[in-house]
């Protein structure tokens, strides 16, 4: 990524960053632990990609002052981090270790980790409801965001996708229902915070066009996502190496072998880029999708 892309990224993820301590800086006394669980697991790194994503697609549907969106945009981040802790518990994918750290129910007794999971989730939807109480937008606006955003969420996006990785655990799949499974659980989410993005851009003609980038973009980014737990490290990737081969989860490389996975992704991350074609200025989500391909964590 050049250098101006870069700073841009920078300037995105700090932002970010700062808005989500802003958001749990509260402890109260008798309930004081959840949030510690809360923040631990904000504040254990990631990419905050979904927030960038909704601030960029803001941006290029002509918002000039797309920062002044990024509490919305928190509010992905907050789901997305949800998700994680939820999945890394013992009943679902029983990960010890997220992002390098040991996690959320390993940190914290696993029913204050699930608490903070639920308390995550619901914080996301308050973050959107008080932007329209605030003024920052329409009361018909947060309505539509928190339509989509609850999709997401919902038996068609995440907890669907992790119903049917857990319907499947220890069975054959083919490549359809694999599609499906990570469209939901995966490119949901992804999907939510590009159309976000284009709604408080108010331009919405370009949906279409912003979900079909995330479909493909998602996609891609599960497909490296399975790659590297074949071919990356622990210090890379802040977990164990192969646990998805040693839970019996299927994945693309599972299912197709890692070459032929490898070609799908950049296929797909070609059909990633033919749709930012729609967008004026999409250079620096354009460096970015390509870079998302060759990405080491």
């Amino acid at each position: 990524m050049n250098d101006m892309n870069k700073a841009t990224l920078d300037y995105y993820v700090e932002l970010i960053d700062n808005k989500l301590l802003e958001l749990t800086h509260s402890k109260p006394e008798l309930q004081g632990q959840v949030v510690e669980a809360m923040e631990y697991s904000l504040q254990a790194g990631g990419k905050r990609l979904r927030p960038v994503l909704m601030l960029e697609f803001c941006r290029m549907c002509g918002e000039r002052q797309p920062e002044k969106y990024a509490e919305i945009a928190c509010s992905i981040e907050l789901i997305h981090t949800f998700s994680l802790i939820h999945d890394d518990l013992p009943c679902m994918d029983d990960d010890d270790y997220r992002r390098g750290k040991p996690s959320c129910h390993k940190a914290f007794p696993e029913n204050i980790a699930l608490l903070a999971g639920d308390a995550l989730n619901t914080l996301a939807f308050e973050v959107i409801a008080n932007s329209a109480m605030n003024g920052v937008i329409s009361a018909d606006k947060a309505v539509m965001l928190i339509s989509v955003l609850a999709r997401a969420v919902g038996t068609d996006g995440m907890i669907g996708g992790q119903v049917i990785d857990l319907k499947y655990e220890n069975k054959e799949i083919d490549v359809d229902t694999l599609n499906i499974l990570q469209t939901c659980k995966t490119g949901a989410l992804i999907e939510a915070a590009c159309v976000m993005g284009v709604i408080l851009g108010d331009k919405l003609e370009a949906i279409p066009f912003a979900a079909d980038y995330a479909q493909a973009m998602g996609r891609a980014f599960q497909i490296v996502d399975d790659i590297l737990d074949v071919t990356g490290t622990f210090e890379e990737l802040g977990k164990p190496i192969g646990s998805d081969s040693e839970q019996h989860k299927n994945t693309y490389v599972s299912l197709l072998g890692l070459d032929k996975s490898e070609q799908i992704a950049k296929q797909l991350t070609v059909q990633a880029l033919g749709h930012l074609k729609y967008f004026e200025d999409s250079v620096f989500l354009t460096e970015l999708t390509s870079d998302m391909l060759t990405r080491r964590s």
